[in-house]
């Protein structure tokens, strides 16, 4: 595994570049979910669009029709309170339904307050561990038969900067996304003789989300970047001109400080 800088903001996706392929999408009702959604439904896959508030996936959903895209999936899911019977019911279902699987897009994410550690909980870093290190290995691990089916597989994880550089304040949250590069390591080793699947990770910087909002909240935001910015990495990643990426830590574009999004 290595981490690259790979300045691929000004990457070119042909129209068609995901055409026939499915993608699903953690966390696809805001921020970067709801960015990399659409690119991806804008590059022909069809997306299932999967997260805990159903109103904000059907918007999506309209914006993914209204824009003239493969009519995309939704499968409402609390990352949250998520058991292995409930993975392998979202594999069953995506299998039954849609047949095949091309991609996954680890975009959830739950982030609570920057706080010193002295008084944060273990039920707080329970759950933090739970979204943010155990759903991505969770959801993969229930639908690696669907992707082991296909022709090129790709399964992308969202890092934080936080997670690889510490600071103070950020605490559960920082080393649970620090525990997602451990498990990139493991699971991109253990695919190294599938030559149709890969797993990579982009850490996006800072980025113009709800919670650099919370984390930052008298910055200019129109000095940061926007998630939609951030999409041509994910194509990259999820379509045929990544495919020599394996094991990868892609960092987008890190600020004074490599401050997180």
């Amino acid at each position: 595994m290595s981490s690259a800088k790979i300045q691929l903001q000004d990457y070119q996706a042909s129209p068609s570049l995901l055409k026939d392929r499915v993608i699903l999408i953690t966390g696809a009702g805001q921020g970067l979910g709801r960015a990399v959604s659409l690119a991806c439904a804008a590059h022909g896959a069809t997306v299932i669009l999967s997260g805990r508030q159903l109103a904000k996936l059907e918007k999506v959903y309209d914006e993914i029709m209204a824009a003239g895209g493969p009519e995309p999936v939704i499968f409402s899911t609390d990352l949250g309170t998520a058991q292995d019977k409930d993975y392998e019911a979202l594999a069953n279902s995506i299998g039954w339904q849609l047949k095949r699987l091309d991609g996954i897009v680890h975009s959830a994410s739950l982030f609570f307050n920057l706080s010193p550690l002295s008084i944060q909980t273990s039920e707080q870093w329970l759950d933090l561990f739970r979204v943010n290190a155990m759903a991505p290995f969770a959801l993969t691990r229930a639908c690696e038969p669907l992707l082991k089916r296909s022709p090129d597989a790709s399964v992308v994880l969202v890092g934080e900067s936080h997670g690889d550089k510490p600071a103070a304040f950020w605490g559960g949250f920082a080393v649970s996304k620090a525990a997602l590069h451990t498990y990139l390591k493991i699971q991109a080793e253990e695919w190294e003789s599938q030559s149709n699947l890969r797993i990579n990770m982009v850490i996006p910087g800072p980025m113009h989300s709800p919670q650099r909002a919370r984390t930052h909240p008298g910055e200019l935001k129109e000095e940061l970047a926007k998630p939609e910015d951030l999409a041509p990495y994910f194509l990259y990643l999820l379509g045929p001109d990544g495919q020599n990426s394996r094991g990868q830590v892609i960092k987008c574009r890190q600020g004074p400080g490599e401050q997180g999004y």
